[in-house]
């Protein structure tokens, strides 16, 4: 036995070789059970002798504890670990590079996260799948516990810029939540070189005292230049950079003629007045509006929505590739389709002056704008006149221009339309977005918050009303014990101890909040009117928003708590969601008469497009950022107005009032005396100066520093702002 445990041994690669002897070590600790060894002991019972084969034996070792299949007692001796501990499954959330969180699978939100220290992690990353045992000690409120085993990784290539030495390279990930720079060989560089950013595929993941190793398979570019750094961002979410091989053919071969066959099947709107609305860059017009009076004094209004489904068949390659995008993303210079644009800017954009296939949701209203009629179905349109927003806002400003009138008529309808629905509960949100100005080059010249007026809140409105009606369509056409298969888009109630603490947050910026659940909505929408044009809106705003549920696609019958409607769907947006294209099949479906379909099936799609979703809102936030930081890297030692957005432990979140961009003030970087973190009450207080800083302070502040690998903004108080109440000497 002695012989092949040491010709095991020797064998050529640390990695390879802890793993083929850890069934060796194995053996010889379960042929004495409960008794420990030292490492000296168990490499002699082993016959190793030289010192590379000793070296893979005690790595074996350690990883054995590691995993949890031996233990390590008081006296520094391994023992097999015979006791029965219970393995959790769930997904890594790594929160800095001290420690992580595995949020078991299959719990709710009132399950405890497990605390797990960096030196327990095992070599996982974030949100990888994994196994981990619970240990006899907690962490404050959190079981404490050791991963034993990564079940499955998230993802095995990051993006970063490219450090070099003479022997070496590294690369250091832009992903937040990755803690390890990645040692690249120098022959595995791909030609990158020194400052590159690059995308690095991990071949060698973090092991004890190992740092992970990967290849270069790909070079963006240059660190800090615009299109390196959104090439990076869209490789660091995993977004496409360009279509599979054939597929834009494939759209480009789609006929755009219209047979007389298939207007025969559709209602004919072409000779009604319709119109499009939308931004002045937009290139793809998924919806169009007609209106029209009727003899007995009501208004017909048609929502027309492209139809493209009629293009993009089931199980064709185009449908297989708009589920996995299942939405386009919109980065601060570009638009990453969900669908080719032969179809997105052409075939299914309703363009004016040329018909176009649509689906559609019409309505009688009366001049109050309730519903007397409703119909649902295929239709063929030809819009009269594309509108910017900007022009549609003159019309509804001065009553002049042509449409003039059919646009104030919708509006009209639409004001009535939003008055129902806050008066019905709904919540008022609405943040403060901003645009860059840029220059040829992506460099930005300027940030400007959008807009937002009534000819936008028109569109909306009708919107709402065909995603609302089309949802209780379908609903109604089942029955309580047995509903159709639908896709729905649900937002939950709020949790009431988030409520609890943005109502905290409120009260320290002086407003009141009503957080019992019968008057949340209106107290919201108080508070919402109460802080418009001031300048903690963004920030209270944002905190609400963090404060609600998410919403989601699911195929359960659930209503959507800040719009109050019961029901409610995605039917208006299939050019770049695919969930709306879910909604135009299965309507289609059931006005066929057709059975309900398969709902686990179509829940999993659910799943997909909610996950796809977030990915897509997380890399448009961070090229936000990234822009963000670019401009803010201009300010020179200029001295900026802002708000206390948020504060930490270990620093102190402002949110620029003039740019809306967030950086931080370090605790580090307060000199003037040592600040302790108030936890419990958001702010933190000088031991000897007694001086608060707290959420909803104003603040003056330079720029320190700036970082566009890590996306982040290093901020300072200006030297004035130590004596001046703006920094929260009122709060002493």
């Amino acid at each position: 036995m002695g012989n092949r445990r040491k010709k095991q041994t020797n064998t050529n690669g640390s990695d390879r070789g802890a793993k083929q002897v850890q069934p060796l070590i194995l053996d010889f600790l379960g042929e004495h059970p409960g008794r420990g060894y030292q490492i000296k002991q168990i490499l002699t019972a082993l016959g190793v002798r030289d010192k590379n084969s000793k070296k893979i034996v005690t790595e074996a070792i350690f990883r054995l504890e590691d995993i949890g299949a031996i233990k390590k007692l008081r006296n520094g001796s391994f023992a097999l670990d015979k006791s029965e501990r219970e393995t959790i499954t769930g997904t890594v959330d790594f929160v800095n590079a001290r420690f992580a969180y595995v949020t078991p699978d299959g719990g709710d939100e009132d399950t405890a996260d497990i605390w797990v220290s960096i030196d327990d992690t095992n070599g996982a990353m974030d949100d990888d799948k994994v196994k981990v045992v619970l240990k006899n000690k907690k962490h404050g409120k959190h079981a404490e516990g050791k991963i034993v085993e990564v079940l499955e990784r998230n993802r095995d290539e990051f993006v970063g810029r490219l450090e070099m030495s003479s022997r070496y390279a590294f690369v250091i990930s832009d992903f937040r939540k990755m803690f390890y720079d990645i040692f690249i060989n120098l022959k595995d560089l791909n030609g990158a070189k020194h400052n590159d950013k690059v995308i690095v595929k991990i071949t060698q993941w973090p092991e004890r005292n190992k740092k992970p190793e990967g290849v270069v398979t790909r070079v963006l570019g240059k660190a800090g230049e615009h299109n390196a750094e959104i090439h990076s961002i869209i490789a660091e979410f995993g977004l496409p950079l360009e279509f599979p091989e054939g597929l834009e053919t494939a759209a480009e071969n789609i006929s755009d003629k219209i047979t007389k066959a298939e207007i025969a099947k559709r209602r004919d709107f072409r000779n009604v007045t319709t119109v499009t609305i939308d931004p002045f860059d937009a290139k793809d017009f998924d919806d169009a509006l007609s209106v029209q009076k009727l003899p007995n004094g009501n208004t017909e209004v048609g929502i027309h929505i492209a139809d493209v489904t009629h293009y993009v068949t089931p199980n064709s390659e185009l449908e297989k590739e708009a589920v996995n995008r299942a939405t386009s993303v919109y980065l601060v210079d570009r638009t990453i389709p969900m669908l080719p644009e032969r179809l997105s800017n052409g075939l299914c954009s309703l363009r004016p002056n040329e018909d176009k296939l649509t689906f559609s949701a019409v309505f009688e209203l009366d001049e109050n704008a309730n519903i007397k009629n409703e119909w649902f179905g295929r239709t063929i349109i030809h819009s009269d006149r594309r509108f910017t927003y900007e022009e549609a806002q003159e019309r509804i400003e001065s009553g002049e221009g042509d449409f003039a009138e059919d646009i104030n008529h919708l509006n009209k309808l639409a004001l009535h339309l939003k008055d129902k629905r806050f008066k019905n509960g709904a919540v008022n949100f609405e943040t403060v977005e901003v645009k860059f100005v840029l220059d040829e080059n992506g460099k930005p010249l300027g940030i400007t918050p959008k807009e937002r007026k009534d000819a936008h809140k028109l569109i909306e409105e009708f919107m709402l009303m065909a995603n609302k009606r089309v949802a209780e369509f379908v609903f109604k056409k089942g029955t309580r014990d047995k509903p159709k298969t639908f896709v729905y888009r649900t937002h939950d109630n709020p949790d009431p101890e988030k409520l609890n603490t943005f109502s905290n947050f409120a009260v320290r910026f002086g407003h009141k909040l009503d957080v019992e659940r019968q008057g949340i909505s209106k107290s919201l929408n108080a508070l919402i009117s109460e802080i418009e044009g001031k300048p903690e809106q963004n920030v209270l705003q944002q905190l609400a928003i963090r404060t609600m549920a998410k919403a989601k696609y699911t195929t359960a019958e659930n209503g959507h708590f800040g719009l109050a409607f019961d029901h409610y769907t995605h039917f208006t947006s299939p050019i770049r969601r695919y969930p709306d294209m879910m909604v135009h099949c299965l309507l289609q479906h059931y006005l066929d008469g057709g059975k309900s379909v398969d709902k686990e099936e179509t829940e999993e799609l659910c799943i997909h497009a909610s996950e796809r979703e977030k990915r897509a809102a997380d890399a448009e936030r961070a090229s936000i950022k990234f822009k963000q930081v670019e401009f803010m890297a201009m300010a020179e030692d200029k001295v900026f107005a802002g708000i206390v957005s948020g504060v930490t432990e270990w620093g102190i979140f402002v949110e620029i009032t003039e740019t809306k961009c967030e950086g931080m003030v370090r605790m580090s970087d307060l000199t003037d005396d040592f600040y302790e973190f108030d936890e419990q009450n958001y702010r933190v207080i000088g031991k000897r100066n007694k001086r608060i800083i707290t959420l909803g302070d104003n603040v003056d502040v330079r720029v320190k520093a700036t970082d566009i690998d890590r996306r982040t903004i290093d901020l300072t108080f200006a030297e004035d702002d130590r004596k001046s109440p703006r920094a929260g000497s009122a709060h002493k």
